[in-house]
């Protein structure tokens, strides 16, 4: 794959989380980013899913500097609608922390915005191709001239992206609040909202849907992230396992029920990549 430069992105820059300025130093300082070394398909990938969220406590000082110039990070997302120049970011920044504390992941849908607050829900368009997305916006940047939001891998794929390195979209904020109730939401979640959890009594013996088991801790974080943009009610937990030799890192979801909505959550899961979801107590 042709290696693209993307400029810098604002993943954990002191300058963003701190509000102050600072060089870059490390991975930051290096200016060509990469998605894997192999091809990988995203296409199963869902959109994120617009939810109600508190402002994060990190990523959202305003203003801040970065590379000598300052930002003013907007008071509401409402109404937010820009074209511009799209970027995407990769593999340098895969595993490491975002600007609003999260852990990034180049799988997942998500991006970085130098001024909407921290976490926002934008809708970005391919405007050569028409090819749509629905993204989080969990980090800082590009802080690279005329680029006005850093898509994560996947997103970039989906919006057929990846071998020019830069589109020009137009990037439009979605407010979850009515976001829930519209046309949009029916299509991006397969033409069936998903239902809330039935409330269940812990003391009757819960059951969870175990989605998969890992061997890095890291790993299953960033499950868990994905599964809770995805499934906005249900509890995500790591349950950890511990062998003679190592542990596993279970990730779960629940509490469920054996009736109709569990088939749709296990479809939900099996169609973000989690082939062999079962449940236990």
């Amino acid at each position: 794959m042709k290696r693209i430069i993307l400029g810098l992105v604002g993943l954990s820059l002191v300058a963003v989380l701190g509000g102050c300025s600072s060089a870059p130093s490390g991975r930051y300082a290096v200016e060509k980013d990469y998605g894997p070394s192999g091809s990988v398909d995203v296409s199963h990938v869902p959109d994120a899913v617009p939810r109600v969220e508190p402002r994060s406590s990190g990523g959202n000082r305003s203003p801040y500097t970065v590379l000598g110039k300052s930002y003013t990070v907007m008071a509401s997302s409402s109404g937010y609608k820009e074209r511009g120049v799209a970027s995407w970011y990769g593999k340098k920044f895969h595993g490491h922390l975002t600007s609003n504390g999260e852990t990034y992941n180049m799988y997942g849908m998500s991006a970085a915005h130098k001024s909407l607050p921290l976490p926002s829900y934008v809708q970005v368009t391919n405007l050569s191709n028409g090819k749509r997305v629905i993204v989080r916006v969990n980090d800082r940047g590009p802080f690279h001239g005329g680029r006005i939001i850093d898509l994560s891998y996947a997103a970039a794929s989906k919006l057929d992206m990846l071998g020019g390195g830069t589109a020009n979209v137009e990037v439009e904020a979605i407010d979850p609040r009515s976001w829930a109730n519209s046309s949009s939401a029916v299509i991006a979640t397969g033409n069936r909202a998903l239902a809330p959890p039935e409330a269940v009594n812990p003391a009757v013996g819960a059951r969870y849907l175990q989605v998969g088991a890992f061997g890095l801790e890291a790993t299953a974080i960033e499950a868990k992230q994905q599964l809770q943009t995805m499934l906005p009610g249900y509890q995500v937990r790591i349950v950890p396992l511990k062998l003679q030799d190592r542990t596993l890192y279970r990730v779960q979801v629940g509490p469920v029920k054996l009736n109709a909505n569990l088939a749709e959550l296990v479809s939900r899961v099996e169609a973000a990549g989690y082939l062999r979801p079962h449940l236990v107590d």
